[in-house]
C-alpha cells in the first residue's frame, strides 16, 4: 500500500493498492486508488475526469513496475525448494 498526498485541484489523502494474479503467460496486475470522497470530492467528479487526472500516471507506473519484474534475475529451481 501506497499513501498519496494530493495538494491540486484539492488536498486530499488516498491510499494506492497493487493485487497480482497469476494469468497466462504472466500475472495480472492491478493498481487501485481509494480515498474518501467527501462533498467537495464528488461535486468535483462531476466535472473533472479522474481517470484523465491519474490514469496517464499509472499507466507509466506499470509499464516501469513491468520492465523492472520483467529484468530482474530469475530464481532457480532449488532457491525456490528452499523457500518453500
Amino acid at each position: 500500500m501506497i499513501k498519496l498526498e494530493f495538494i491540486k485541484p484539492w488536498t486530499a489523502t488516498n491510499q494506492a493498492t497493487f493485487s497480482f494474479v497469476p494469468a497466462p503467460g504472466g500475472t495480472k496486475v492491478t493498481w487501485a486508488m481509494d480515498g474518501e470522497n467527501n462533498f467537495m470530492a464528488k461535486g468535483a467528479s462531476l466535472f473533472m475526469d479522474m481517470d484523465k487526472l491519474v490514469g496517464g500516471d499509472f499507466e507509466k507506473g506499470l509499464a516501469a513496475l513491468k520492465t523492472v519484474a520483467e529484468s530482474a534475475p530469475k530464481p532457480n529451481a532449488e532457491a525456490v525448494k528452499a523457500v518453500q
